[in-house]
């Protein structure tokens, strides 16, 4: 495998780059386990990541407009059903002149909220606790940020040091916090939720009520009561026809991570673009469009229903992929860096599904 490096746990691969040569590695802050957020001076010497603990499933990311400060944290704990926060910093950084959502975290601690195969992978939180960049499985190789390279990243450069995939909203790139404070991301404003046992979409509509405006609350591993069911209809035969023709009208755009539209698109953009343009509001990324609708049999696939795969080893229960069914065995997807919006056969290998989209339920996923 060349310069990678590649560990074997729990049957999936892990890809980090070689150890950092750097002797000037940053020092780790350690924050207290308290839900106060308060952070000790940091440490002296080589980074130390302290061994893994119990793990806490993620289940909301917020982000507000301003810091944490303790009487906010205690609201948040306050809320039914909550048994874990993790502090972070989070806010958008110029990487390798890509606008990537960055996450600030402490490597010790923040590695229980992420999945049982990455929070394992002892050699990617030294990586991070010695100041390198751990970037998602399609940033890295979706995006073209390969491992081991050094990488432009707020005037300076950072080394790409690992794969790792946390699922929080839009978040493609993680450092330590340490590593933060270079990059300008600001102190103290994002805040994980573990509530493995309450309902996801009620807590967020309370954590909003009791956070400040501009707060912003994404689901991760929602928790959805059963059964769950949706007013409303399917998209409608010429709502369908609407966002297929939009979709097929950019055949040969390139593709571009992270972008949008109208002239290039990566895969989750593409479908929320094109299904926009049929007045369905599609939430942006691939595994928040996973839930805006109800699964159906591969071989019941009508033309307008979504198809998504799990390629991402460091997080395997991710959706990393999705591509618009066309029909007659065919999609319409935008692949990765250095192709463009085609039309191919459909893929079984890691599919994870399909949805047929419910309006109603895409625009209730954030």
């Amino acid at each position: 495998m060349g310069s990678l490096v590649a560990v074997l746990t729990l049957d999936l691969i892990i890809l980090y780059g070689p150890p950092s040569q750097s002797s000037a590695a940053p020092a780790v802050q350690q924050r207290d386990s308290s839900l106060t957020g308060a952070v000790t001076a940091p440490t002296q010497g080589p980074p130390q990541v302290a061994p893994l603990g119990k793990l806490h499933a993620p289940n909301l990311f917020v982000v507000t407009p301003r810091p944490f400060t303790n009487q906010l944290l205690r609201k948040v704990a306050k809320q039914g059903g909550v048994r874990a926060l993790e502090l972070a910093d989070a806010a958008t950084v110029t990487i390798d002149g890509k606008q990537v959502p960055t996450l600030g975290v402490d490597p010790s601690t923040f590695r229980a909220y992420t999945p049982k195969v990455t929070a394992r992978a002892d050699a990617l939180w030294n990586r991070l606790a010695a100041g390198d960049l751990a970037v998602s499985f399609v940033l890295g190789t979706d995006g073209g940020l390969s491992l081991n390279r050094q990488v432009s990243a707020a005037g300076g450069s950072l080394r790409v040091g690992a794969y790792a995939t946390t699922g929080f909203g839009t978040i493609d790139a993680i450092v330590s916090r340490e590593t933060g404070r270079t990059l300008g991301l600001p102190r103290g404003n994002a805040l994980i939720v573990s509530a493995p046992s309450a309902d996801s979409s009620a807590l967020r509509r309370s954590l909003l009520k009791v956070l400040p405006k501009g707060t912003q609350v994404a689901t991760v591993n929602p928790v959805v009561p059963a059964p769950t069911a949706f007013n409303g209809s399917f998209m409608s035969r010429d709502q369908l026809l609407v966002a297929l023709k939009a979709a097929i009208s950019k055949l040969g755009r390139p593709y571009v991570w992270g972008a949008e539209g109208p002239n290039s698109f990566d895969c989750s953009g593409l479908v929320q673009w094109a299904y926009a343009q049929a007045g369905v509001r599609m939430p942006r990324v691939t595994h928040q469009q996973w839930v805006a609708g109800v699964q159906v049999p591969l071989k019941d696939a009508q033309p307008g229903d979504l198809i998504f795969w799990r390629h991402d080893p460091t997080n395997p229960g991710y959706i990393s992929h999705v591509a618009i069914y066309w029909g007659d065995g065919q999609m319409l997807h935008a692949p990765r860096t250095g192709d463009v919006v085609k039309l191919a056969p459909v893929t079984t290998r890691n599919l994870a599904g399909v949805v047929r989209v419910n309006p109603e339920a895409a625009s209730r996923v954030r």
